[in-house]
């Protein structure tokens, strides 16, 4: 089952979060569930219902795309990595990364196609499956260079941290066969990431000369039938990066999830016709993880490419238009750019949760 719009997760948020975040999240959650349950034996004083009250507007209240203290995250993760883009590509862990080829015909033959997401879908289930916590990243690209005729390429990495599994080699091997059937898989290095030597709010210079605008895919509509990379990719006529990182969760991760996002949904929603599409949502939910699906969080990225600010900002210009007309929202990452880029690489595989915003 796969999301884009923003959801309750356990804890709080879909969104990836960073350790003191999950840390402030869980705190708050438990000190309003302690409030609440002294207030049965003795009344507690006015102010802890307003520091409880004060933590949430700070998680929950949203001027624009985000959240008062994810805007604050924004700000504080930009001073802090404003010159180690190369360190958001490191992690400790273990990594495998390969080009896919998918058989000919398969994104543009709609019965591939299905079939084609129907086998990802079974490896993202597995590899859920694996740990007792989230922590396993699925990561994947297709980049598309425009010259006299179009080239592509396509990366499937997978990175599994250190500690989440006792051998981590005998579930890349397992992921690698699921992959394998989905057209030719070669295993490959991935080339170090550019270093970042000038940056704007909007684009992000490298040293191999080139300027790259990344923007977040927040949303994409069901009519887009599964050719989401068509649409956004192919008949373009300026270079393109793709990506979207799967997390995949753990079956009682999953449950609880969905039981905490039903509850949620019922709880503060007063539009009755929002809680019918919710509790429709919930349904499908449901149905999926009774026959064995997983849950899984999805950050998608879209980058473009120039040879100039000036051939880079028409680009991210083109590409904004082409969204609007499938549909697509996306979120260009304001000041953010001198790390954004590397999410549309095989690097991004083994990115922290949380690591772009």
């Amino acid at each position: 089952m796969y999301s884009l719009t923003p959801g309750y997760r356990v804890p709080a948020i879909q969104r990836g979060l960073s350790p003191a975040e999950i840390v402030l999240t869980k705190t708050n959650a438990g000190a309003g569930a302690a409030i609440l349950a002294s207030a049965m034996l003795q009344t507690p004083p006015i102010w802890a219902f307003g520091v409880v009250a004060g933590i949430a507007s700070l998680i929950n209240v949203a001027p624009g795309r985000r959240s008062i203290a994810r805007w604050a995250a924004v700000g504080v993760r930009h001073w802090r990595e404003r010159g180690s883009t190369p360190g958001l590509a490191t992690s400790t862990g273990t990594t495998r990364t390969w080009t896919l080829y998918p058989h000919h015909g398969t994104m543009q033959d709609p019965y591939q196609r299905a079939g084609f997401h129907e086998a990802f879908a079974r490896a993202l289930t597995f590899a859920a499956g694996q740990a007792r916590n989230a922590g396993i990243q699925v990561h994947v690209t297709h980049h598309a260079t425009v010259d006299d005729y179009t080239d592509h390429a396509q990366t499937i990495s997978v990175h599994i941290p250190n500690g989440l599994i006792g051998q981590p080699e005998r579930v890349l091997s397992t992921i690698e066969g699921e992959f394998a059937s989905l057209g030719a898989l070669t295993p490959i290095t991935p080339e170090p990431v550019p270093a970042v030597v000038d940056r704007s709010s909007t684009w992000a210079a490298l040293e191999d000369g080139h300027y790259a605008a990344t923007a977040r895919i927040t949303a994409w509509p069901s009519e887009t039938d599964g050719d989401l990379m068509p649409k956004l990719l192919l008949g373009q006529g300026d270079d393109r990066s793709f990506a979207v990182l799967y997390r995949p969760l753990p079956a009682g991760q999953s449950r609880r999830s969905a039981k905490w996002t039903e509850a949620a949904g019922a709880a503060f929603t007063t539009d009755k016709i929002k809680q019918d599409t919710n509790e429709q949502a919930s349904g499908t939910t449901r149905d999926a993880l009774v026959q064995g699906a997983s849950l899984v969080d999805i950050d998608a990225y879209l980058t473009v490419w120039g040879d100039s600010p000036e051939e880079v900002t028409d680009a991210r210009w083109d590409a904004s238009l082409t969204a609007d007309r499938h549909r697509i929202s996306l979120d260009w990452l304001t000041g953010q750019q001198h790390r954004a880029h590397v999410m549309t690489t095989p690097h991004g595989a083994p990115t922290r949760k949380g690591a772009i915003l």
